[in-house]
C-alpha cells in the first residue's frame, strides 16, 4: 500500500493538552488520504497485521481503525479484504489543496434593518451600553443564599419534568409582585414562566396569529421585538411614537384592523416616552371593539425615577384585552434568562394544553431561587437600591449631555437605564456609533430602530445602567468630539 500515514506519534496532544490516541491518529490520516484522492476508490488497504507491523503499533489499533472507517462508509470490508468505498463526491472537490471560491452569503431581507447588530456583542465593560444593569451593584451574596436554599429543595423525584408553565412558587411570587407594584390584575394560574421576554413574545405570536394577520408595532421599536414580529407572513404596520407614546391614527382601526398591537407603555424603547392615560384608554376601547389583543411589554417599568412606578395598562379596566410580558434581565441580570407573560383567563383556558407542549420549564433551580429572592423581600430592596443608583447616574449623564448638546435633543428621563440624544438628520448616527464602539463606548444608533418609512432620524441611544457615574462625563466628552470631528454644525 502507498505510504500515506507517516509515523504515528505516541505522545501527540491537542492544542489544549489532551492526548491523541494512536487509533484516532490513524483514522484521521486514512480519512484525509481517502478524501484527497491519494487512496482512490477500489484500492485494497494493507491487512491489519501488515499495517500494524509497518507502523509499529498493535494489530488491535489497526482493526479498530478499519472498523471505524467502515462504520462511516469510507471503506468496505468483505472476504476480499478492506477496500476504499466509492464516494458520491469526486475527490478533486474534497482536495484541500484546491482553492475554492466561496459563494457570497446574504441574510434574509428581514435582517436588513439590523445593521447595528455588532453593537450588541461588545463586552459588558463597554461604557454607556443601553439595556445593561449595574452588575457591580448586584447583591451576589444574597442571591447565592437563595440559590443554596433552592438546591436544598432539590430531590430525586424533582429531577423529572416539572410543570411546563413554570415553578408554582415563582408564578405566585410574580403575581403578587405585579399586583402590588404594577397594578396587574392576575393570579398565579395566569402567569407563564418563559426564557426571557422575547420568548414570551414568540409564544404570543404562535398562539394568536395566522399567516397574513396584521400586527401593529411601535416606530421606533425595540429590535428584539422587531426580529420576532417583522416577518414576511404578517402585515406589519409601524405606528409612530411621540412624547405621549404610540399614536394610532383613528381611521387605521377601520382600514387595517390588527390581530396584535405591540407597545411598551411604561417606558418606550428607545424614545423613553410614557403612554398617556387617555391614549391607553382609547387603545383598550378600540382593541376590545375590534377583537384585537394588546401585548404590553413592561420595559424598564420597575425603574421609575419620578414618583412610584406607573401602573400597567392591563390593570386599567376589568378583563382587558392585554397580554402582559416582562423579564428579569434588567432587574436582576441578563444571563438569568427568566421572563414571564400574564395571559387573560379566556386565553389561558384554551392555551394551557398547547403551552404544555411548547414549554419544558427549564432553569428549575434558578426559578426556585428567584421565588425565594422575591418572597424574602430581597428583590424589593434590590429594586429600591437600584432606583437610587440609576437616578443619580441619569442626572450625571443629563448634566454632561447638556454641556455639549441642546437640552431639547435629550429624550426620556422618567424611567429606565438610558437616555436618547436626537441629532440633526445630516449626522450619520451609524458612523458615530461605530466609531464610539471602537473606543469602548457602546452607544446605539437611533436610526436603526426605525422602519424604512421613518428612516429620516438620527441620534444615539445612551445607557447609564452599567457605567459608574465618575466615568460618564469623560465618555460623553468623547462622543461630542466624535461628532464635532465630522464638522457637523449644531
Amino acid at each position: 500500500m502507498i505510504d500515506i500515514t507517516g509515523v504515528l506519534e505516541p505522545y501527540a496532544k491537542t492544542p489544549t493538552g489532551e492526548k491523541i490516541s494512536l487509533h484516532k491518529q490513524l483514522v484521521e490520516r486514512l480519512q484525509r488520504a481517502i478524501l484527497s484522492g491519494r487512496l482512490p476508490s477500489g484500492v485494497v488497504l494493507s491487512s491489519s497485521r501488515t499495517l500494524a507491523s509497518e507502523l509499529g503499533i498493535s494489530r488491535n489499533t489497526v482493526v479498530l481503525a478499519y472498523e471505524h472507517l467502515a462504520a462511516e462508509g469510507y471503506v468496505i470490508a468483505d472476504q476480499q479484504g478492506t477496500r476504499v468505498a466509492k464516494l458520491n463526491l469526486q475527490s478533486e472537490v474534497l482536495n484541500s489543496d484546491i482553492e475554492t471560491k466561496e459563494k457570497p452569503f446574504t441574510l434574509a431581507n428581514r435582517w436588513e434593518t439590523f445593521s447595528d447588530v455588532s453593537s450588541q456583542s461588545l463586552p459588558t465593560a463597554a461604557l454607556l451600553a443601553p439595556g445593561l444593569p449595574s452588575l457591580t451593584d448586584f447583591p451576589l451574596a444574597l442571591w447565592r443564599r437563595s440559590l443554596e436554599r433552592a438546591v436544598k429543595q432539590l430531590y430525586r423525584h424533582s429531577l423529572a419534568s416539572k410543570d411546563p408553565l413554570g415553578e408554582q412558587s415563582l408564578r405566585k411570587a410574580i403575581a403578587v409582585h405585579l399586583q402590588i407594584s404594577r397594578g396587574v390584575q392576575c393570579d398565579a394560574e395566569q402567569v407563564v414562566i418563559t426564557e426571557g421576554a422575547q420568548q414570551a413574545l414568540e409564544l404570543c405570536v404562535k398562539l394568536m396569529t395566522n399567516p397574513d394577520d396584521t400586527i401593529w408595532i411601535e416606530d421606533p421599536c425595540y429590535n428584539g421585538a422587531k426580529s420576532v414580529l417583522d416577518i414576511e407572513t404578517f402585515k406589519i404596520i409601524p405606528i409612530p411614537v411621540d412624547k405621549e407614546g404610540i399614536s394610532v391614527p383613528h381611521d387605521l382601526w377601520l382600514t387595517n384592523v390588527p390581530k396584535l398591537v405591540f407597545t411598551s407603555p411604561a417606558h418606550q424603547y428607545p424614545t423613553g416616552s410614557v403612554l398617556s392615560v387617555s391614549r391607553r384608554l382609547e387603545l383598550l376601547d378600540q382593541a376590545r371593539k375590534a377583537g384585537s389583543w394588546i401585548i404590553e411589554d413592561d420595559y424598564d417599568g420597575d425603574f421609575r425615577h419620578l414618583g412610584s412606578p406607573i401602573a400597567s395598562m392591563q390593570g386599567l379596566i376589568n378583563n382587558s384585552p392585554v397580554i402582559y410580558i416582562g423579564s428579569f434581565s434588567k432587574t436582576m441580570y441578563p444571563t438569568l434568562r427568566i421572563g414571564f407573560m400574564v395571559l387573560p383567563k379566556q386565553i389561558m383556558n384554551q392555551a394551557a394544553p398547547v403551552l404544555s407542549k411548547l414549554l419544558r420549564s427549564s432553569n428549575q433551580i434558578q426559578q426556585t431561587a428567584l421565588a425565594d429572592f422575591m418572597t424574602s423581600g430581597e428583590f424589593g430592596r434590590h429594586l429600591g437600591r437600584m432606583r437610587r443608583i440609576y437616578r443619580e447616574r441619569q442626572k450625571v449623564l443629563k448634566t454632561a449631555l447638556v454641556q455639549h448638546f441642546k437640552q431639547n435633543w435629550i429624550l426620556g428621563g422618567s424611567a429606565g437605564m438610558h437616555l436618547t440624544l436626537k441629532l440633526p438628520v445630516s449626522i450619520d448616527d451609524k458612523y458615530i456609533a461605530r466609531k464610539a464602539q471602537e473606543l469602548g463606548i457602546n452607544v446605539h444608533a437611533l436610526s436603526t430602530f426605525y422602519s424604512k418609512a421613518q428612516s429620516n432620524h438620527s441620534g444615539l441611544v445612551i445607557g447609564y445602567g452599567n457605567t459608574h457615574k465618575d466615568k460618564i462625563p469623560e465618555a460623553v466628552d468623547i462622543l461630542s468630539k466624535l461628532i464635532k470631528f465630522k464638522e457637523y454644525k449644531f
